[in-house]
């Protein structure tokens, strides 16, 4: 994804955006490749926890840990499209200190989520938070542009909580005569 972005800049600046622009490019780079292992995770999760469910029909109980890891991982993978999605939606440099700064709690959020699960893929969301944080630091250097850390982190986590709900309602109906509620709501 070389080159997507592409800020209109002015000489005041140029050295400074010119620092963001890779940084963004490999940032683009580091989430999609995380996105593409939770892909391919996600649908060996949903093959082998269908059988598991077949085979211990009468056995909730052993279903549920195996689901609950399916669970995590379509929330990881859906929280990260959303951030990815609202990454290459930044069209200029003024746009970044508006929308990153939420973007950074979420990102930690999942690597938590993930370190027991793909801890590379955990290593590298860290890696990203780092990255996205010094861009937004930069680019609101660069702007002139303040941000409220507590309204930030508002928005990640209302963010999240609706990639939860939606995550949630995917595994239902998926699994329609498991009850997680007694599971996942402890």
């Amino acid at each position: 994804m070389k080159g997507q972005y592409d800020f209109c800049i002015t000489s005041a600046n140029i050295s400074q955006t010119r620092t963001i622009v890779p940084r963004l490019d490999y940032s683009s780079s580091l989430i999609s490749e995380v996105i593409g292992v939770l892909k391919k995770k996600r649908i060996e999760l949903k093959k082998t926890n269908k059988i598991l469910v077949i085979e211990t029909e009468n056995e909730e109980q052993h279903c549920y840990k195996a689901i609950d890891v399916e669970r995590t991982v379509s929330f990881c993978l859906e929280g990260l499209c959303c951030i990815e999605k609202r990454m290459h939606s930044a069209s200029r440099i003024d746009l970044i200190p508006k929308m990153f700064p939420s973007m950074v709690p979420m990102i930690r959020t999942i690597s938590a989520q993930l370190v027991d699960i793909l801890p590379e893929s955990s290593r590298k969301l860290s890696e990203l938070s780092v990255h996205l944080g010094s861009i937004v630091l930069d680019s609101a250097s660069i702007t002139k542009a303040q941000f409220d850390f507590s309204r930030s982190n508002v928005e990640s986590s209302t963010l999240l909580d609706e990639v939860k709900l939606i995550v949630d309602s995917k595994i239902s109906k998926q699994y329609p005569h498991l009850d997680f509620l007694k599971v996942f709501d402890n």
